[in-house]
């Protein structure tokens, strides 16, 4: 088991990261630093969860270090917690029958 780089009993703010980065080998790279900071898969390229302001600086670093030269997108979005509350998230699974 990966060991967290974030203490998570540190609340921090409310963090949203969206990427779209074409290459698999870079892609999983921005995958497992976001792992390793506790954030939670969202969406199929979106993360999201609570960083201090100091485990966020160490984020942006290996994330940029993950995508490289590769072409591609990464935002780190900060949120206020009023944001997550006021949110409209619409959600349907998927009918397997």
């Amino acid at each position: 088991m990966a060991k967290l780089l974030q203490d998570p009993r540190k609340a921090g703010q409310p963090t949203l990261v969206l990427y779209d980065v074409r290459d698999d080998k870079r892609r999983a790279k921005v995958m497992n630093a976001c792992k390793d900071y506790g954030l939670a898969r969202w969406q199929y390229s979106a993360y999201q969860g609570r960083l201090t302001g100091a485990a966020r600086r160490e984020l942006e670093v290996r994330l940029e270090q993950a995508m490289g030269e590769s072409p591609g997108l990464i935002a780190i979005l900060q949120l206020e917690q009023w944001q997550l509350e006021d949110a409209t998230i619409l959600y349907q699974e998927a009918d397997d029958a």
